[in-house]
């Protein structure tokens, strides 16, 4: 549901109880049981079971309502890519889609290079398949040479806010930033001159994202999507690896990682000249989160906002940070 004063706690009411009992009974039958797995202020997810069979219904907060329609877009293009969807309202933005298992990150998460490079290359060829339908999937766009006027818009707002409003930018790193525009302008150029076509960002790709069946890796959870240069999806992955892996920025295995999904675009442009753009497009695609979060944040209460409000600053002042790939040293 999304009104003009749509808050999260809509999704504990009877009246909305009773719509999503509704909805899901069109797609499977009257359910036995509806059980709330996941209440966050930018969405929520139910695990449904009805006639001995599970699925899972979502629904998210208004800046991000977008994944039902553009979930029944990915069953068209890219089905074997993701989750069958049972049931979608796009007006409304619920979504049905089948049990596919668990998690990779309920499964342990993921301790090695391999399976990385797995994940990064099965999202490199669901967006290299979703470069026809990209411009048709209504998602936001990220373009290369938007991206500076996009950080120093998003400095002026954030640092304007009130001292206390957990969403403010602090001033010290409001001034880094401005001083770091040119070279913003300079990354936006790189990435812009390979000439990749735009296509879907994931923008969330880690283990709790993926399903792992006899079929190869689906991926989940749509909602922060954008559009956008293709290896800016790396962003996240490589972060999570990096982490996760306990591997320094630059780490021979990142970039094994990072050749997993450069791999296919190397028909498109020469495998050095992928690389050699590949840290501008990480920091690109750390504006990719920004948005999602500027959109989940705008529709928090204030007691949300105490809690996650400071994520877009947070995220925005993580261009000033290294990369998980770094630069290569000039010779000589």
């Amino acid at each position: 549901m999304t009104t003009t004063t749509w808050t999260s706690a809509i999704w504990g009411t009877a009246a909305f109880r009773a719509e999503l009992r509704d909805f899901v009974s069109g797609a499977v039958g009257e359910p036995d049981r509806i059980e709330l797995v996941a209440h966050r202020p930018w969405s929520a997810v139910w695990r449904v079971t009805a006639a001995g069979r599970t699925s899972y219904a979502k629904q998210n907060c208004p800046g991000q309502a977008h994944e039902a329609r553009l979930q029944v877009e990915l069953a068209r293009w890219v089905p074997s890519y993701v989750a069958p969807v049972l049931a979608a309202d796009p007006v409304r933005d619920l979504l049905l889609t089948a049990d596919l298992g668990p998690t990779l990150a309920a499964r342990g998460g993921i301790a090695d290079i391999d399976t990385w490079c797995r994940i990064v290359r099965t999202g490199a060829e669901l967006q290299r398949l979703l470069v026809p339908p990209a411009a048709g999937l209504g998602l936001t766009r990220m373009l290369p040479t938007d991206a500076t006027t996009y950080v120093a818009d998003a400095v002026g707002r954030l640092g304007a806010l009130p001292p206390g409003d957990p969403r403010r930018l602090a001033p010290a790193a409001a001034a880094h930033l401005e001083v770091l525009l040119p070279a913003v302008d300079r990354w936006a150029d790189q990435v812009d001159d390979l000439g990749l076509p735009l296509t879907l960002l994931h923008n969330d790709l880690h283990a709790a994202n993926v399903v792992a069946g006899p079929d190869g890796l689906r991926l989940l959870d749509f909602a922060d999507a954008v559009l956008g240069d293709p290896l800016a999806a790396l962003t996240v992955p490589l972060t999570m690896a990096q982490r996760e892996l306990g591997l320094a920025p630059g780490d021979r295995g990142l970039r094994r990682i990072a050749d997993a999904a450069i791999d296919v675009w190397t028909d498109l442009a020469p495998a050095p000249a992928l690389r050699a753009v590949l840290p501008a497009a990480l920091q690109l695609g750390r504006l990719a989160k920004v948005e999602s979060w500027r959109r989940c944040v705008a529709t928090m209460t204030p007691g949300e906002r105490l809690v996650h409000g400071a994520a877009p600053a947070e995220r925005l002042a993580r261009l000033l940070e290294p990369t998980p790939i770094t630069p290569a040293a000039p010779l000589g």
